[in-house]
């Protein structure tokens, strides 16, 4: 079941809800099944959302190798 992002039309509240395909979901403030489905945005955590450089395979190509040296790409 996903987690969807909702806006209630009638009375402006935001709110996620676990939705099976085969249930409508309602506004826990007002009972409204008038929603918005919102755009969801996802997370980052620490001072800097980069991701640090990994170190360079064995075989230089900078492709993830397999464990003891192989290289599963060559």
């Amino acid at each position: 079941m996903p987690i969807y992002e909702y806006a209630c039309r009638d009375c402006n509240h935001r709110f996620e809800a676990l939705v099976r395909s085969d249930t409508t979901p309602e506004c826990p403030q007002c009972h409204s099944i008038q929603l918005e489905k919102q755009l969801s945005v996802f997370a980052t955590t620490g001072a800097s959302a980069s991701v640090p450089d990994l170190p360079p395979s064995p075989c230089g190509s900078g492709a993830c190798c397999m464990p003891g040296g192989g290289c599963g790409f060559q």
